[in-house]
């Protein structure tokens, strides 16, 4: 009957350290002098699980600063990145607003171009219609010119005066003569 009790104090000691987190090298066996070879095989069982549990808590807590460690490293890699991204995103922003200020200068020298180019057309319909209408005043007046060459042309035909007339008209200044007679007098006093 003791053994059962010491066996069941060696049941309720292993439990009570593998649940505490107390990782220590002892054991919770009790001392006493006991030499069955039960007791010997227990000890070594318990000595074995406690070594095994150590090594895994030793194991986690190793995993536990691992994780640790690259969490730190994603912070940190976050933290790089949204300053990139604020940088690009400030960058984006300056040159969207570059772009604004180019396209506005653009249309505006666009525009610019486009009035100087209506007024220079303007003012080449007006030179081309000044030109035509001089043309056309320049053809009527030769028109004229050409009727009245051919009025001389057909009034000098008759250069042959009398003397009356030719007497009559040397007496009249040569700028109140009309041509024909200016004409007539100048060949009758050869």
């Amino acid at each position: 009957m003791s053994q059962k009790i010491v066996k069941a104090s060696k049941k309720i000691n292993v439990s009570s350290s593998l649940e505490s987190e107390d990782i220590s090298l002892e054991t919770t066996v009790p001392t006493d002098d006991i030499s069955s070879s039960e007791e010997r095989d227990g000890k070594i069982k318990i000595t074995r699980q406690l070594i095994e549990r150590k090594e895994l808590l030793h194991n986690i807590q190793l995993l536990k600063i691992e994780l640790s460690q690259k969490n730190m490293m994603i912070d940190n890699l976050k933290v790089d990145y949204l300053t990139k991204i604020e940088e690009l995103e400030e960058k984006l922003n300056d040159a969207l607003h570059q772009k604004q200020l180019l396209t506005l200068r653009l249309d505006s020298q666009l525009t610019f171009q486009q009035k100087d180019a209506r007024k220079y057309q303007e003012l080449m319909k007006q030179e081309m219609e000044t030109i035509l209408l001089r043309q056309k005043q320049l053809e009527e007046t030769n028109r004229q010119l050409r009727e009245k060459a051919g009025d001389i042309r057909r009034n000098l035909h008759d250069f042959e005066l009398t003397e009356e007339q030719y007497m009559k008209l040397k007496g009249f200044p040569e700028d109140q003569l009309s041509i024909p007679e200016y004409v007539s007098v100048s060949v009758s006093c050869r």
